[in-house]
């Protein structure tokens, strides 16, 4: 037997037999084995040949052990506490684990029942209860969870496809058990650090005509320290919340006369948007691109031949019937409308690449439960591009686009970028051939960047390979940005072409790229990396002018002036509230320069200045000064376009 590597001359017969013949060093806090590359419990049976790894409590899949661990105590707490209530599925998440629930006599639980339960996880966790697998029939398992039918559905499924499998369960105690292939922790005593943080609603299977439950979320570390940190990090990420900030800001919301998942954007939050595309389309141009411009309409038989219909119905708003008989779809995707464009008029090898851009908003029907905000909405505002290139065009274009999208988005201040290329998946169409091609082209665009890339093999499109660049943000929170899309589908399915140097009639290549992915959730993403405090030159008040007296008003006016003759954006606060108020909502907005001028101002042409984020106002700076340092911090990026 090997155990990390090593030969163990000594014969034992199961885990806990190994685990009591090494050293102590090298057993603490193992919480599961990896025997023979199959995750089992510590008491788990052991050979001779098998070859051990040890599965430590702060390694990504003791995690997720610890975590689901967590969720079968959460659970048992639950039926504690609860009598009759009836459970149905509790797996991991990424940094903890939820379970479902519906109480008996349509109770429900509050937020402020979440203390009581965490406190009864506590107790069976000082319990030192083990956890014991045991494997049953279907038979003896429906009927061990007769009186749960979450359970007795689940067992249903599993029986449908083999009657004769055997399913596992763990116990705890002997009042309580529940249904999973596991690993799990050895005994309770393991679950050191978790938390119980919110209830929120869930549908049974995600399914919205099926019961609806209650969904209690916790997060579990294998340290206090680990816990305590995320925590932390949880208040800081809540302190960012681009909905909560947006608000604040007053930038925009989301009215419940229009519906779920489709925003209205205020004066101030609307100029920042219009700064967001104005820049956006302005650079675009500089680089070549052509703007369209494709309707919010589309008869049923473009989506036929995009294949839309077919692979995102789902995803799609229902059909209109017009008077003509016809259907109309709100369109879900840009790319058939720009392949149109492409298709009016015979192309050319001269005219490729042909780059095609918009703003254009197209709509998806997500499910209440999956909006959250700006970054999963029912309307979107994409901006779109498809570019249309020979074969041998398609390494130099994908490289160039590269080199754009990071300039772009490093011109609002983001650095911290990483991408992944997504290579062929099991269930793909295209031939190898067209598949090798696209995807070495996309390896040989990403080796000649700057940008660090892995490689997520079989996560492409089913029609091509794909890069996607991700954006680490002020907290170390990852986000996808823009993606690279190489598509070997839609030129084919509407059978565009192009003539090359020998008059041939040739298959272009089309790449799909939204660069901010979309304005909304781009403007979500800004929010919450800068806690609200959004680089200057997008905001429609640069500058808040705040006289200290009435007569400092005339003073107050004239430095307006001259910041407007700069190109500067303020406002002037008239002095009839006390001066600390003015200068605290000023800062809560997070307005880039407050400037307070005086009676003695007036005479020494100068302002006294508050710069966003410093710790106190710098009183007598010249006035021209003032204006030439703004101008330097406050104006747009450049931005060298290739």
């Amino acid at each position: 037997m090997k155990v990390d590597g090593r030969v163990l001359e000594r014969s034992v017969g199961s885990g806990v037999e190994l685990l009591g013949q090494l050293p102590s060093g090298r057993v603490k806090d193992v919480v599961a084995l990896r025997v023979n590359g199959v995750l089992i419990d510590v008491a788990g049976a052991l050979t001779e040949d098998d070859e051990v790894e040890l599965v430590r409590a702060d390694t990504s899949e003791g995690l997720d052990i610890i975590r689901h661990s967590c969720a079968h105590v959460l659970a048992q707490a639950v039926l504690r506490l609860y009598p009759g209530a009836h459970y149905a599925v509790g797996p991991t998440t990424q940094d903890g684990f939820f379970y479902d629930f519906l109480l008996p006599q349509e109770g429900r639980f509050e937020e402020g029942d979440l203390a009581a339960i965490e406190a009864e996880m506590r107790q069976i966790v000082n319990e030192d209860q083990p956890f014991i697998r045991d494997e049953l029939s279907i038979v003896a398992a429906r009927e061990l969870f007769r009186d749960q039918p979450f359970k007795g559905e689940i067992l249903a499924g599993i029986g449908e496809l083999d009657a004769a499998q055997r399913v596992s369960v763990y116990r705890n105690t002997e009042s309580f058990v529940d249904l999973c292939r596991g690993p799990h922790v050895p005994s309770t005593r393991y679950l050191k650090s978790f938390r119980l943080r919110r209830v929120s609603g869930a549908y049974w299977r995600g399914d919205e005509h099926r019961p609806q439950l209650q969904r209690i979320y916790g997060v579990a570390f294998a340290t206090e320290k680990a816990t305590q940190e995320y925590l932390a990090f949880l208040a800081e990420s809540e302190k960012r919340d681009h909905r909560r900030v947006g608000q604040e800001m007053d930038w925009f919301h989301f009215p419940p006369e229009i519906g779920g998942g489709l925003a209205v954007f205020h004066p101030k939050g609307a100029y920042i948007r219009y700064r967001m595309e104005e820049f956006s389309r302005t650079k675009h141009l500089e680089a070549g691109y052509e703007l369209v411009w494709t309707p919010h309409l589309a008869k049923s038989t473009l989506y036929e031949t995009s294949g839309h219909l077919e692979w995102y119905r789902d995803g799609m708003y229902p059909a209109m019937e017009m008077d003509e008989g016809d259907l109309y779809y709100p369109k879900p995707m840009n790319c058939p409308g720009h392949i149109l464009i492409y298709q009016s008029q015979p192309r050319s090898y001269r005219e490729l690449p042909l780059r095609l851009f918009e703003f254009g908003t197209v709509y998806r029907y997500e499910r209440s439960g999956t909006l959250h905000g700006l970054l999963r909405v029912r309307g979107l505002t994409q901006d779109d591009s498809h570019i249309f290139c020979t074969p041998e065009q398609l390494k130099d274009e994908l490289g160039r686009l590269l080199r754009f999208v990071i300039a772009i988005l490093r011109a609002f201040g983001l650095e911290d970028f990483d991408a992944e290329l997504s290579t062929r998946p099991e269930k793909s169409v295209g031939n190898d051939a067209e598949w090798e091609f696209a995807t070495d082209a996309a390896r040989q665009a990403l080796d000649a960047s700057e940008i660090a890339y892995s490689v997520a093999e079989g996560e492409g499109a089913f029609y091509a390979p794909k890069i996607d660049i991700h954006l680490t943000d002020a907290i170390g929170r990852r986000w996808q940005l823009s993606t690279l899309q190489i598509d070997l589908q839609e030129p084919q399915r509407f059978g565009l072409e192009f003539q090359d140097t020998t008059n041939q009639k040739l298959r272009p290549y089309m790449i799909h790229r939204a660069l901010f992915g979309s304005v909304e959730r781009f403007f979500a993403i800004l929010v919450e990396h800068y806690a609200g405090a959004l680089p200057g030159w997008l905001l429609k008040e640069q500058v808040r002018i705040l006289p200290v007296t009435q007569e400092a008003e005339a003073w107050a006016a004239e430095v307006a002036r001259h910041c407007a003759a700069n190109q500067l954006r303020a406002t002037v606060g008239t002095a009839g509230e006390p001066l600390g108020g003015r200068i605290r909502r000023a800062k809560v907005e997070k307005v880039p320069y407050i400037l307070v001028v005086g009676n003695d101002d007036l005479n020494a042409r100068t302002v006294g200045v508050n710069r966003r984020g410093a710790a106190k106002e710098e009183r007598g700076i010249d006035l021209l000064a003032f204006i030439e340092e703004a101008s330097r911090t406050l104006q747009e990026p450049s931005l060298e376009v290739l």
